[in-house]
């Protein structure tokens, strides 16, 4: 379970696409400890003019090949997360060809209320989960 979301510019193969949603799984799992069968991963292309993502004044020169993704999770410790950036920077760089940055990650967290997995129960509540 983190839900995450991928927004990245029009145009990545098939084959593309999916290395670079496993190199972002692989990241998930070993940063946030979750089940290698825990994958769940939504893609967004646009078209470049949809997609503005600036620098907020750090200087990043962006490429056509940004990847904007967002992490929905149960609470993480930060230096979970920290790990998870780092992690997924390079799964993303050696297995993607995707410069560091290219990649901006924002985690919104929610609580066990907030998940169903399916049948209209919440899974982490009625222990399922």
């Amino acid at each position: 379970m983190p839900l995450i979301r991928f927004d990245l510019i029009e145009g990545r193969d098939k084959n593309s696409l999916r290395n670079l949603l496993d190199a972002a799984h692989r990241a998930v799992v070993k940063a946030f400890d979750v089940p290698e069968k825990d994958r769940y991963q939504i893609v967004h292309q646009h078209p470049a003019h949809e997609l503005i993502i600036e620098d907020t004044g750090l200087g990043f020169e962006r490429s056509k090949n940004l990847v904007v993704i967002s992490v929905t999770s149960k609470q993480r410790r930060e230096d979970q997360k920290q790990y998870f950036y780092k992690l997924l920077v390079q799964e993303l760089g050696e297995n993607c060809g995707i410069e560091p940055n290219d990649i901006m990650v924002s985690i919104v967290t929610n609580g066990d209320a907030d998940w169903s997995f399916g049948l209209g129960e919440a899974q982490f509540l009625n222990g399922e989960l």
